[in-house]
């Protein structure tokens, strides 16, 4: 039995009146009770750590220079297993973080990196006889996973999009569309709606699935959103634009609990919850990424729930997701943690989310939360032997012995968290020349 930690263990540091936060506030103007000093450092600090740290280590150590592509594996100590798999997953998101800082910084080596990674993901990972991508290749590029995993597809998507923004190379966006068109063929469910989580590599359903014990998982929900929220940025399908809404109903409705504001983790064919635990890190992730997908369409009605939502889930992670330091638990239940670890990416997404309900509510507690994310991703998580972050942290503080580049560990959460601390703050202060999505 894993042990439990009690509801509200973390709130010392929380004011009483926490849990009275209203939703959003009619009120709201740029900068509000926080001085403008205390966002400019902390869009500094963040812009620092993308730029001089997280970037660079990516650019210098993870790409194979021999065979092409990236490593597919480096461990903590920064031993390179040459001969490992490689995962279309990473190679995506290494494509999707060097596209968007080409886009925000024009630096040429971002955009070289950028076209090495399309290079990588087009020439080794698509399966040319049945369209979409491999799970996983040899470093020479042979297949040896095969599965057609969705989320696997929608970081595809979510790359190739972000790379046609900086480029404007059409071969690109047909590659996204045809991962998207593939999907909606075989993945998506006209009875209950959603989406299925792993078919096999001519698109049949299988059980076999690398995120959990079930046909339907909020993970690959809350990324097929994010993925849709950038293609309809570079391409504003109508059929897309229903997709996409179904998809925020559904996040809304099935699963997101109305009652706690956590995600059901996992759901049968017909969104029967299965197992009672959820993820503070998934959570905090959705509240932010609700919000933009909601905005992208454009119907006032959805994005005010959406806000709502938004600022309900960040309440809750505050509440019960927080460890007395500001860090975010991995996992717990209705009964309190269940997992007091702390890895790299939760951290990433609780300085946006919380970041985001400040936005939305001007109440300089969230504002405050979200400080606390960084001051302690910068005591603890940065490498500063190596660069980049640690994986994986005991409750302490002290790193697991993971890896520092694998099938899962990646540039994606940290260099997005970097680039949307930025741009939200700069927007907060009011400067005209902040990035844009």
């Amino acid at each position: 039995m894993k042990a439990r930690l009690p509801l509200f263990f973390n709130t010392e540091w929380l004011p009483a009146a926490f849990a009275a936060i209203p939703a959003v506030s009619a009120e709201a103007k740029p900068g509000g009770a926080i001085p403008r000093v205390e966002l400019q450092a902390l869009a500094t600090r963040a812009e620092n750590e993308l730029k001089g740290n997280i970037l660079p280590f990516w650019l210098k150590y993870t790409r194979d220079r021999e065979r092409g592509g990236f490593y597919g594996l480096i461990d903590q100590d920064m031993t390179v297993h040459k001969d490992a798999p490689r995962g279309a997953l990473l190679t995506s998101r290494i494509l999707w973080t060097f596209s968007a800082a080409y886009r925000i910084y024009h630096d040429p080596d971002y955009r070289e990196m950028a076209q090495w990674a399309y290079r990588d993901l087009m020439d080794k990972f698509r399966d040319r006889e049945f369209g979409g991508l491999y799970w996983s290749v040899t470093v020479t590029g042979e297949p040896v996973e095969t599965q057609k995993q969705i989320y696997g597809q929608v970081f595809g998507i979510y790359a190739l999009a972000e790379y046609y923004r900086i480029t404007g190379e059409k071969p690109a966006l047909d590659e996204a569309i045809a991962l998207y068109q593939l999907i909606e063929k075989n993945a998506h469910d006209g009875k209950q709606g959603g989406y299925f989580d792993a078919l096999d590599r001519q698109w049949q359903r299988v059980k076999q699935n690398v995120l959990g014990p079930t046909s339907k998982s909020q993970n690959s929900h809350i990324h097929i959103m994010e993925a849709f929220t950038n293609l309809l940025r570079v391409w504003p399908d109508a059929g897309l634009h229903e997709r996409q809404r179904e998809l925020i109903e559904l996040m809304m409705t099935r699963i997101i609990d109305p009652k706690t504001h956590h995600l059901v983790l996992f759901m049968k064919d017909d969104w029967t919850p299965v197992g009672d635990e959820f993820s503070y890190g998934h959570d905090i992730e959705l509240a932010w990424l609700l919000v933009e997908a909601a905005e992208q369409l454009g119907e006032a009605a959805l994005i005010a729930r959406a806000k709502a939502e938004a600022v309900a889930i960040a309440r809750v992670t505050a509440a019960e997701g927080l460890d007395h330091d500001g860090s975010v638990y991995n996992e717990g239940t209705a009964h309190g943690v269940t997992n007091a670890n702390k890895d790299w990416w939760p951290q990433a997404e609780a300085a946006v989310g919380f970041l985001n309900a400040y936005q939305l509510t001007l109440d300089p507690k969230y504002f405050t939360a979200a400080q606390r994310s960084w001051d302690y991703i910068e005591a603890k998580f940065v490498d500063r032997k190596y660069g980049d972050w640690y994986e994986s942290l005991d409750r302490d503080g002290t790193p697991k012995r993971r890896s520092k580049s694998s099938v899962w560990k990646c540039p994606y959460h940290n260099s997005r968290s970097c680039l949307e601390l930025v741009e939200r703050l700069h927007g907060l202060i009011g400067d005209t020349g902040a990035p844009a999505k």
